[in-house]
């Protein structure tokens, strides 16, 4: 047992949560002058200290005056399994190279898929692994993962297999997403249906046999698959159980949120590119759209609209898009803090959108994503700050003097 007393702010507790909409994302609960009771892995209690019962002073007791305690980030969007760095590609990028053009010379999600197929799973799992303890340490609490540099059959499995090896040995919720729908193979470049089929016939009957993933996304883009294309994809993979994720206009506005709340998918993730129809599908819908603002600093494009959305009434969750190519970091603390900087969220929009919001979007809600009695006691503990707003206020700054997984300090 242990009591976390004279919290200077308790944020982000609650009694009910559901998926925070529109204005609703600034609704940030937050107790001043706190204590929080983690009993058995789990928080047990929590509230204003001059309601502390004395119970509780014979359990392990942390003063944490001046410091604020919030839940873990909870990152619904990564492809942390890869098998090396892009850098060079960043170079191209330095040399005014395009995203398209760098595919199109073999680099891209290619270049990662070729690297990965090379590698064998030990050592893929291994490199995963590191990582996931380098975010964890950072604050993550809960993570999604992606296959999709794989594209082969025997290379999609090996990388879901990693991420069940990550599920089994991470202390944190970890959900698996199928991918292979995330670039054409050079070998089916000229038979777009052959490699479709490919997904549908070998590689989702294969996932499911081994129950593998828990979601199944497609990388909707203009170059890529197409509206109808993901559609038959999805539908397939709805067919083996796999709720639908979509990688949706990113680089156009390609439809893919539209066919995303058609299918009734849980997230539609990038959205930098929208329309006024795109805004109001997502707005009249239970999708949440997922943005990802470091993918967009990194690749140098407009930001995603965020306040278009919230002020619109959409679900918005924030994640890092962690991935060799176009977010090389899986630091959520840069991703709240370049929200507020650069979408001009408010640090409470930015703090909800990564908590609770990026919980409902992989479905780890009842586990993670808010300070409520039962669930994990997943948490970051801060140094002593100002105030809130610090957070996302000092970009630069680490403000994390702790990080608890399971009641447990890492």
């Amino acid at each position: 047992m242990q009591l976390f007393t004279n919290i200077k702010g308790l944020v982000n507790t609650r009694e009910e949560s559901s998926v925070l909409k529109g204005s609703h994302l600034a609704d940030l609960p937050v107790i001043e002058n706190a204590f929080l009771f983690i009993e058995d892995h789990k928080i047990a209690d929590y509230g204003a200290m001059k309601d502390l019962p004395e119970a509780y002073l014979r359990s392990k007791i942390i003063d944490t005056t001046g410091r604020y305690i919030l839940p873990c980030w909870c990152d619904s969007h990564t492809h942390l399994v890869f098998a090396a760095s892009r850098e060079e590609e960043f170079v191209d990028k330095l040399k005014g190279m395009s995203y398209e053009e760098i595919a199109l010379k073999g680099g891209g999600i290619l270049n990662s898929a070729a690297k990965l197929r090379a590698m064998p799973e030990d050592l893929l799992f291994q490199q995963a692994w590191e990582r996931l303890k380098e975010l964890m340490q950072l604050g993550t609490g809960a993570i999604e993962i992606k296959s999709g540099y794989g594209l082969t059959v025997e290379s999609e499995l090996k990388m879901l297999r990693v991420i069940q090896r990550l599920k089994e040995k991470a202390p944190i919720p970890v959900k698996a997403t199928f991918l292979g729908a995330h670039s054409f193979p050079k070998e089916f470049k000229n038979n777009h249906p052959g490699y479709i089929q490919l997904i549908i016939n070998e590689m989702l009957p294969a996932i499911a046999h081994e129950h593998l993933a828990d979601y199944i996304d497609v990388f909707c883009e203009e170059g890529f698959f197409s509206v109808a294309e993901t559609e038959t994809i999805l539908q397939a993979g709805m067919q083996y159980g796999l709720k639908p994720k979509i990688h949706a206009n990113q680089l156009h506005a390609s439809g893919g949120v539209e066919i995303g709340v058609k299918l009734g998918a849980l997230s539609v993730d990038h959205l930098e590119t929208m329309t006024d129809r795109a805004i109001q599908a997502l707005v009249h819908s239970s999708t949440i759209g997922t943005l990802l603002p470091t993918a967009a600093y990194f690749l140098r494009m407009s930001f995603q609209p965020a306040r278009e959305l919230i002020d619109a009434g959409c679900a918005i969750a924030l994640a890092s898009d962690f991935n060799p190519g176009t977010s090389p970091s899986g630091n959520m603390n840069t991703v709240v803090s370049m929200s507020c900087i650069q979408m001009k969220m408010l640090p409470e929009e930015a703090i909800n959108a990564a908590t609770i919001n990026g919980a409902y979007a992989m479905e780890c809600q009842e586990m993670v994503g808010s300070i409520s009695k039962g669930k994990n006691a997943n948490i970051i503990f801060t140094k002593q700050l100002s105030s809130l707003d610090y957070i996302p206020y000092a970009f630069g700054s680490n403000i994390i003097e702790a990080v608890y997984i399971n009641g447990e300090k890492l």
